[in-house]
């Protein structure tokens, strides 16, 4: 049996990122937000970029992007100096996501970006850092403190991450008008699909 200890641990967690959620609301810059969905909207294509949690993250915007037909897809940064970034063009928008702003992996990635004219967009908590500075658009990530108690793990700014994923998801669904009857086509499958499909 877990601890009461453990179990206190596990219930905190939901305060500690849920506060979390309800302050980022305070960093929220409308501006730049705007211009974030402009981007996002106008592009051919979409890349997203991340180490650790935050790549994780990065894939699953990609697959919300697309999922509402904005064409995308997760670059590893592995894989990115070695042929992966030929998937960018001119006018495409990468994505970087680093609570740090300094992850070193990207910054290449960074230098391939502003030589072929593929817009930026940095999402972090550190406005100097070098992909902060070297991004065309920055959305502030806010983490009050990791879940663990000694706030290390990846938790609670993850959280916040795909926090930030998804409002941008939600606001380009309103700006491009996007409906229910385009998800319905490419999403079928599961619950979601038959019930998507079965309200047509």
């Amino acid at each position: 049996m877990a601890t009461e200890k453990a179990l206190a641990s596990a219930k905190a967690a939901y305060d500690i990122e849920s506060a979390c959620i309800a302050e980022m609301k305070e960093f929220f810059d409308s501006d730049a937000f705007s211009k974030a969905v402009d981007l996002l909207c106008a592009a051919p294509r979409i890349g997203a970029a991340g180490c650790g949690h935050s790549g994780i993250a990065c894939q699953h915007f990609a697959h919300l992007m697309c999922c509402v037909e904005r064409p995308a897809r997760f670059i590893s940064p592995a894989e990115a100096v070695h042929g992966a970034t030929g998937f960018l063009q001119k006018g495409d928008v990468m994505v970087f996501a680093s609570r740090g702003g300094k992850t070193e992996e990207l910054l290449p990635i960074l230098d391939i970006c502003k030589a072929k004219g593929v817009s930026v967009i940095t999402v972090t908590e550190n406005l100097e850092s070098p992909l902060a500075k070297g991004a065309g658009v920055v959305l502030k990530q806010y983490v009050n403190r990791e879940t663990d108690k000694w706030n290390a793990q990846g938790t609670t700014s993850m959280t916040s991450l795909c926090v930030i994923f998804h409002a941008l998801q939600a606001a380009i669904i309103e700006q491009t008008g996007y409906q229910a009857e385009q998800f319905a086509l490419i999403h079928p499958g599961g619950a979601v699909g038959k019930r998507l499909n079965d309200d047509k």
